[in-house]
């Protein structure tokens, strides 16, 4: 099979899904490998490094002319909708059920996509999601250090427990991977850490990680009392459009200490955060109602090399796999890999897309089991 890497275009995306090491990989298991030269070179991997594992550098349209399976980071683009080819398989971040006009692209150009963000375990986690996730945490809470900073528009409050000060307070909005993340670094900064969730089993793993986090239920009652006293909120859920309503209205905001911020890692625009509106790394916050607003998408980005590593590491095992046995056998053989199949040859396989966007659906487990 020849698998191709295109450079990510989305700006401020930096991260690769293959570092030379995976080519590699690839090259041993007797597959062929085309990387959009400069691809890597924000993520510290450079051109020399990709040949020299046996990958040829070229331009843009050769990757995709040439490759049976792209393998990348972000989601499709719209100066990308005309790269695609019938029967190509698309692996990636995929992110379908919000993204309409993609969905209708990838429908008609009859690929076959298969999502990171939805391949599972036998634990039901996600594996694929779990290393950004953490990175995307920790970073969450640097970019409220680096906010509040004076030099940065702060108030100049140093996020960290200090003899002769008060405290700060850390509020973190769910238990999950990313939740566990900013509240692994905050409380090791030796600050208070509120942590919300409804989930039982996570909130118990949040409770072993540290003595300085409280764990209580999200209810309304606590995200109001949590939010009067935070100086930093971290939203780390991301939040089904389906639903009405918010965590965090905009109104709430008149109740917060003036000079608090909050970072919405997951930044869903009027999502759990009414006020969230997505902004990127050249222009990374806004203010409302004198609230410093941090809401960008793309955090592990930042990171762009450790974050190369981890994601190449936990994706090249299926990418070999899809590669080694073709789409169809690997998707059979793997109950796991099959959950993140999203599109098939015309056919729409995410259910969540599927109910959001009122599209026909047609199961993965159904359609893998007829071939």
């Amino acid at each position: 099979m020849i698998i191709g890497m295109p450079k990510e275009i989305k700006n401020g995306e930096y991260r690769v899904a293959m570092i030379p090491s995976s080519v590699t990989a690839f090259i041993r298991s007797g597959h062929h490998v085309y990387v959009e030269k400069d691809a890597g070179a924000r993520a510290g991997f450079s051109d020399r490094e990709y040949e020299a594992a046996g990958a040829i550098t070229c331009d843009s349209k050769t990757v995709y002319d040439k490759s049976d399976m792209i393998y990348k980071v972000k989601e499709v683009l719209p100066a990308e909708y005309n790269c695609y080819k019938e029967g190509q398989i698309l692996f990636t971040y995929i992110h379908s059920a919000s993204r309409p006009v993609m969905t209708k692209v990838l429908l008609e150009s009859k690929i076959i996509g298969i999502a990171y963000e939805d391949v599972d375990d036998e634990e039901g986690r996600l594996p694929l999601l779990a290393p950004m996730s953490e990175i995307a945490g920790k970073g969450a809470f640097i970019a409220a250090f680096k906010y509040q900073q004076t030099l940065n528009g702060g108030k100049g409050r140093l996020l960290s427990r200090v003899c002769g000060l008060e405290v700060p307070r850390i509020m973190i909005i769910v238990c999950g991977h990313t939740g566990m993340a900013a509240a692994e670094y905050a409380a090791a900064f030796g600050n208070h850490v509120t942590m919300l969730d409804v989930n039982r089993k996570a909130m118990e793993n949040a409770h072993k990680l540290s003595d300085n986090i409280e764990i209580l239920y999200s209810n309304r009652e606590n995200i109001l009392s949590s939010l009067k006293q935070a100086d930093v909120i971290i939203n780390c859920i991301m939040w089904d459009q389906r639903y009405e309503g918010h965590i965090v209205y905009k109104e709430d905001l008149k109740l917060m200490k003036q000079d608090a911020i909050i970072i919405d890692v997951s930044s869903d625009e009027a999502g759990a955060i009414e006020t969230c509106v997505i902004t990127s790394q050249d222009n990374p916050v806004y203010k409302v109602d004198g609230i410093l607003h941090y809401c960008v998408p793309n955090i592990p980005s930042l990171y762009a090399n450790s974050a190369s590593i981890l994601l190449s590491a936990r994706t090249l095992p299926y990418a070999l796999k899809i590669a080694n046995n073709g789409a169809e056998k690997a998707l059979k053989e793997d109950k796991h890999l099959r959950r993140g199949l999203s599109f098939y040859c015309g056919l729409l396989t995410n259910k969540e897309n599927a109910e959001a966007n009122n599209l026909s659906y047609t199961s993965a487990d159904e359609l893998i089991n007829s071939f």
